[in-house]
C-alpha cells in the first residue's frame, strides 16, 4: 500500500484508512564541499523518512510521508553560490499551516524529520506547545545511535561533506557523488580559545571556517559504510513510528 502523500490518488488515500501519524522531512539547500550536491541534506533526509515509514507500515503502523522540505535555515553559508535560506520564522508559519491542516483532518501526532543541522526546530516545537491539538515530536535523523553510524567511519571528525554523509550519498545516490572532486575538508580554528573548546558558540561563516564549505575528510567514504549507517538509523525510527502509531493519545500522553 502507497504512504507517499504526493504520489497517492484519492481512492488510495480513502482505503489507506485512518492515518496515526505524519511524518515530514526537511532539509536543505546548500554546498557540500566540491563533491557532493547542494540537496545532500534534502535528498538523504526524504529517503530515510521513505525507508522508515516503508518498515514502520510493513510491521502494521498508519503512517504517511508527508511532501519534504528542501530548503532549511542557512544565512551563515551565503558566502557560497547560490545558497538557498528560509528564515526560522519562515519554518514556524509553514509548521503552523500543515499543523492546521493535519488537525482539519484529525490528525494528531506529527514528526518532523531533520536533515539539517542548521534547522534549530526546538524553539519552534516550544512556540507551538499549547497552541494546537497535534503532538510534535523531532528527530535529528544524524543522531539516532551516533556512537554506532561513528564506528563505521575511520575518519570521526567533521559534519559537512565527511566521510558520513558522503558515505550515505554513495548508497542512496551514487550518481550524484563526484569523490573525485572532494577536498580534504580542514578548516580553520578560531582565535579565540572559548569557541575552540566548544564553551562559546557563534553562528559560523562557513566561507571563512571551510575552504570548499566542507568540514572533515571524505576520501574514506564508500557505499558499503552509508548501507550500514542509514540500516542503523531506519531500524530505530521505524520502531518508533510504528510505537507512535500504535500509541493513544489520553490526557498523560506521551507519559
Amino acid at each position: 500500500m502507497k504512504f507517499k502523500l504526493i504520489e497517492m490518488t484519492l481512492k488510495e488515500v480513502r482505503d489507506f484508512g485512518k492515518v496515526e501519524v505524519c511524518v515530514l522531512p526537511w532539509g536543505s539547500c546548500e554546498p557540500h564541499n566540491l563533491h557532493l550536491p547542494y540537496g545532500t541534506d534534502y535528498f538523504t533526509v526524504e529517503k530515510i523518512a521513505e525507508i522508515s515509514c516503508k518498515k514502520a507500515n510493513e510491521k502494521g503502523g498508519k503512517v504517511i510521508l508527508l511532501p519534504g522540505m528542501p530548503i532549511g535555515v542557512n544565512s551563515n553559508l551565503f558566502g557560497f553560490p547560490l545558497t538557498l535560506h528560509f528564515s526560522t520564522t519562515t519554518q514556524l508559519a509553514i509548521l503552523k499551516d500543515i499543523i492546521y491542516a493535519l488537525e482539519n483532518h484529525k490528525i494528531y501526532k506529527l514528526v518532523i524529520l531533520n536533515g539539517h543541522g542548521g534547522n534549530e526546530f526546538k524553539a519552534i516545537c516550544r512556540e507551538l506547545y499549547g497552541k494546537t491539538s497535534v503532538k510534535i515530536f523531532l528527530i535529528d535523523w544524524w543522531t539516532v545511535k551516533k556512537d554506532e553510524m561513528l564506528k563505521l567511519c575511520e575518519d570521526k571528525t567533521g559534519e559537512h561533506g565527511n566521510e558520513a554523509e558522503t558515505s550515505w550519498l554513495m548508497y542512496l545516490y551514487p550518481e550524484l557523488v563526484h569523490i573525485e572532486w572532494a577536498d580534504e575538508g580542514k578548516v580553520n580554528q578560531s582565535r579565540f580559545q572559548g569557541i575552540r573548546e566548544g564553551w562559546v558558540w557563534i553562528t559560523r561563516p562557513w566561507h571563512l571556517l571551510t575552504t570548499n564549505s566542507g568540514y572533515g575528510n571524505p576520501k574514506k567514504a564508500n557505499a558499503e559504510k552509508g548501507k550500514k549507517m542509514i540500516e542503523i538509523a531506519t531500524d530505530n525510527i521505524s520502531n518508533f513510528l510504528l510505537e507512535l502509531s500504535n500509541e493513544k493519545i489520553d490526557e498523560k500522553f506521551p507519559y
